[in-house]
């Protein structure tokens, strides 16, 4: 699937380019998209990688993660069937998850990755991706992210009066989203060509790192008197910082905010938050269970460098091929030949440039997004449905070149699709739930 998909890109790029006289923009596009693969995307990446790595490493030996993954197992065991209930992936799962919907991106994907890399130590066929990590990545593409930040900070720049006001359609559409993928992707692991019976693996020798951990669970640790104390003392710290800013109007005689306000307002002050207090909470419990919090963080932190150097042909392949597809004027080519269908069923046409750019790239989407808010208004209807889709989709095709790529997984089965499917319903859940709640 991924090579027919990025040989398409290249070759509609092509094509077009022959057509439109636009050589000189795809060969300038390819250059461009090559540096920032590594420049912009795989050495920031690296350093955010480094970071957790090293710093969940500490939340692993000390148990933390274990405990994580037991609190939700009922559901986990669920979407994850073909994973050890007690495997360390299911903890890592929990936690991109939750940095998912805080919108701390930075932190998500060093998480999704050392999920990824967890879930191939189970892989028996080396380069296809099993069910779990089919799953795992059509959850991811959903996006599942309490609030929209980046959409709602365009709306606000932009003079919107009710910038928050996308993130109830936001939440309606990234339910959808996330149903689907779910649904799409359990269903599509059975059919013929994406059976994993069906799989032959690519290669002979996995391209993971060896696993650094034990699948069984942590042994018990004598925990320190002054553990409890400190910990008791850093969560009140926390609390006494956040409640203040989450519940401005209880504590600064600020009016009561709408719904959709209140919700971003409480995570807007979570989420500055949460950073800061896991990078002193996960070494300071790690401290007090007797772990050498420095030595094991070096440790984690090497794991960083390395899927990093691994991920970077992937990175540089995917995203030359979209700009040489996006810069080549197919892109529009194909909105033009849509908008006579979409007029047709009665679809916003101001919308296809951010449905076709959403999956392919996430700095044209935002492109895209701030341009027709400039266009339309910040209070227009279709400005509200383009940054609920921005909101509840994520790029595709980036998630799979960075997630399958640090694995070395090139047979991705039904992931691609199940991803597609869930950004087309967050397409049709943004529309509907906005014309629901802006009328």
């Amino acid at each position: 699937m991924l090579n027919a998909i990025w040989l398409c890109l290249l070759a509609a790029g092509v094509v077009v380019a022959a057509i439109t006289g636009q050589f000189a923009e795809i060969n300038q596009a390819a250059l461009t998209a090559a540096r920032s693969a590594v420049m912009d995307v795989a050495l920031p990446l690296c350093g955010a990688m480094t970071l957790w790595l090293g710093i969940v490493r500490l939340a692993e030996k000390a148990g933390l993660i274990h405990h994580f993954a037991r609190l939700i197992r009922p559901i986990l065991v669920r979407l994850f069937s073909d994973v050890p209930p007690d495997h360390p992936a299911m903890g890592s799962i929990v936690m991109n998850m939750a940095a998912n919907m805080l919108g701390v991106s930075n932190a998500a994907t060093p998480l999704g990755l050392r999920a990824m890399s967890q879930l191939n130590e189970l892989n028996t066929k080396d380069g296809v991706a099993t069910n779990a990590m089919c799953t795992f990545l059509a959850i991811n593409t959903s996006s599942i992210q309490l609030v929209p930040a980046t959409a709602v900070n365009i709306l606000a720049i932009n003079g919107s009066k009710n910038p928050t006001g996308i993130v109830g359609s936001t939440l309606i559409a990234t339910f959808f989203a996330t149903l689907s993928a779910i649904v799409a992707v359990k269903l599509l692991q059975r059919v013929g060509p994406f059976r994993w019976e069906n799989q032959i693996a690519v290669s002979t020798s996995k391209l993971a790192p060896a696993p650094t951990h034990s699948d069984e669970a942590p042994q018990p640790r004598t925990v320190a008197r002054w553990a409890p104390w400190a910990e008791a003392a850093l969560c009140l710290m926390f609390v006494t910082v956040f409640v203040p800013n989450a519940f401005p109007y209880w504590f600064r005689g600020v009016p009561t905010a709408g719904f959709s306000s209140a919700i971003a307002t409480f995570f807007n002050a979570l989420s500055p938050l949460a950073i800061p207090f896991l990078l002193i909470f996960f070494p300071l419990y790690a401290a007090g269970r007797g772990i050498p919090v420095y030595s094991e963080f070096i440790e984690g932190a090497k794991e960083g460098f390395a899927i990093t150097v691994r991920l970077i042909p992937y990175l540089v392949g995917m995203l030359v091929a979209i700009a040489v597809f996006r810069d080549s004027g197919a892109l529009n080519l194909i909105q033009k030949l849509l908008f006579p269908l979409l007029n047709w069923i009665h679809f916003p046409s101001d919308l296809v440039p951010m449905v076709l750019v959403r999956p392919l790239s996430g700095s044209g989407s935002t492109a895209v997004l701030s341009d027709l808010v400039k266009n339309l208004g910040p209070d227009n209807i279709v400005s509200y449905m383009a940054a609920t889709i921005y909101g509840s989709a994520e790029t595709t095709f980036y998630v799979v070149a960075v997630y399958f790529g640090s694995v070395g997984v090139t047979k991705t089965r039904h992931a691609i699709p199940a991803g597609l499917c869930a950004d087309l319903v967050g397409v049709i859940a943004s529309v509907l739930a906005c014309r629901l709640l802006f009328r």
